[in-house]
């Protein structure tokens, strides 16, 4: 390790030329993308970022020529872009290569960008894809609902749907409800915002403005805040703790005749890993007769994984479980088992969360890396609503409707029936609707349990953990019955 070894005791004098600062310096470099003039930028730093930058603009066919002698100036002309892909080699070392997406968007009306890696400072998340797949499932509902009428005990009133982006930070996320509720009025409900850590700094907001919010957030401690109009439709991070692992035991034992005496895991800090893991540190393990060989955590995102990877080999578990929350997180993960020999047709390997079953996974992790990949989360859909995932499809280009669609879809039909039983576009009214409505069916055969009926504090009767399985370059149900579509393949090497 470089270190610098200061001996005090003595002044300070002399001149230090101040270089540009590089945050500002990077967005500027991937600006110069939507033009075909010339760009010069002075005062860049001479950083690694900015030299890998350099690489990838210059990867796309931009020319670049940079002085060698400080104050550095910086010369970009794209006069024609070639490639319009930032491949995963040159942006897994530099998170600030997601900014070429808008200038070649702009420039081309099309792009290729891996997700990027880059340091491990703070929650950042990435998930593009994650948040566009949400939405997507949300304005296929309000365009069924609307269709058919709107709310009709509203004198078939329209819904509408308002997006605020929550950003990469809890504190941001906190930001944009505050917006929300100041900015729109006339807002009945609330869904998202995804990641656990997000959802509990919204409805910090959402529930001081009475404002009903419906997630799919898993972390336990969104409803364990005596809240009023926080509705949780996804089973609890302890609740799959608690159900995943004797599953995944069970498969085992019938796949290879012998119950698993050794487990590893990896997994971020995060809300809802930290409530997953909790129950399984404290007895779940235990009770299944399971040793913890490994238990590596991290702060996301995950720069470097070749120690904990490491670690976890060397206990020889007989299945790992991966606790990562962003799809950055996981291909990493998977590359660097799979470079010692570790990918699931060779040790099981168990997922956990809608993010392990997204398109953009495949596409930067490769078919090879997931196929056989067990997955536990909270939704998936079922043969009962096989019409609706044709029409998903078919609407958004997109491979198959998931558990980050199929949630918003739902959350948007419980409001339609809460609305409809309550006439009236009141919040308070509408809060007090959803404490009391008990469906079995239209939204809740969207659920594995079939039924919509939530406990007093806010958390769906009856949700139950769904276990999928890439197999053939899709993932595919497996568990519960009601839904399951093929059977487990449990690798018997």
């Amino acid at each position: 390790m470089d270190q610098f070894r200061i001996e005090g005791g003595r002044r300070l004098e002399g001149v230090v030329p101040i270089s540009g600062a590089k945050n500002s310096a990077l967005p500027s470099m991937t600006a110069a993308l939507l033009t075909a003039e010339p760009v010069h930028l002075e005062n860049i730093p001479r950083v690694r970022d900015i030299i890998t930058m350099g690489k990838l603009l210059a990867h796309m066919d931009a020319h670049i020529e940079m002085t060698d002698v400080p104050p550095t100036g910086l010369t970009i002309e794209a006069r024609k872009i070639t490639d319009a892909e930032a491949p995963y080699e040159l942006v897994r070392t530099m998170r600030a290569s997601i900014l070429t997406l808008g200038p070649l968007m702009g420039r081309l009306g099309h792009a290729c960008v891996s997700l990027p890696g880059g340091c491990a400072i703070g929650a950042r998340p990435v998930d593009l894809h994650l948040k566009a797949l949400e939405q997507m499932g949300a304005e296929m509902a309000i365009e069924d609902i609307n269709k058919a009428g709107g709310v009709k005990a509203l004198g078939g009133a329209k819904l509408k749907l308002v997006l605020y982006d929550t950003g990469d930070t809890a504190e941001k996320a906190k930001n944009a409800a505050q917006r929300l509720v100041a900015q729109e009025p006339d807002v009945v409900g609330g869904i998202g915002c995804w990641l656990s850590s997000f959802t509990l700094a919204a409805t910090e907001v959402s529930e001081r403005a009475e404002l009903p919010w419906l997630t799919l957030s898993y972390s336990d401690l969104i409803t364990s805040r005596g809240f009023k109009y926080v509705f949780q439709t996804s089973p609890t991070a302890e609740a799959q703790s608690t159900a995943l692992l004797p599953r995944i035991a069970d498969l085992a034992k019938a796949a290879t005749g012998n119950k698993p005496t050794k487990v590893g895991f990896v997994g971020d800090n995060s809300a809802s890993s930290v409530s997953f893991m909790k129950p399984i540190r404290e007895h779940v393990a235990k009770d299944l007769g399971l040793t913890i060989v490994a238990d590596e955590v991290y702060t996301p995102p995950l720069a470097d994984a070749t120690t904990m990877v490491q670690k976890i080999r060397s206990g020889r578990p007989d299945f790992i479980v991966f606790q990562s929350t962003n799809v950055g997180d996981d291909k990493l993960l998977l590359d660097k088992f799979a470079e010692r020999g570790i990918t699931p047709s060779t040790v099981p390997l168990i997922g956990g969360g809608g993010h392990w079953t997204v398109p953009e996974l495949m596409k930067v992790a490769g078919k090879e890396h997931l196929e056989g990949m067990i997955v536990g989360l909270a939704n998936w859909p079922g043969k009962a609503v096989a019409d609706v995932e044709q029409r998903f499809i078919a609407k958004t280009g997109e491979p198959w409707f998931g558990h980050d669609s199929i949630f918003p879809y739902a959350h948007i039909w419980i409001y339609k029936e809460a609305l409809e039983r309550t006439a009236s576009v009141d919040r308070k009214k509408l809060g007090e609707m959803l404490h009391k409505i008990d469906l079995k069916d239209g939204p809740a055969k969207f659920f594995p349990d079939g039924r919509v009926k939530f406990e007093e504090n806010g958390r769906r009767v009856g949700a139950e953990l769904c276990i999928v399985q890439w197999q053939k370059g899709r993932p595919v149900a497996v568990h519960p019955e009601s839904i399951a579509a093929s059977k487990a393949i449990w690798p018997k090497s």
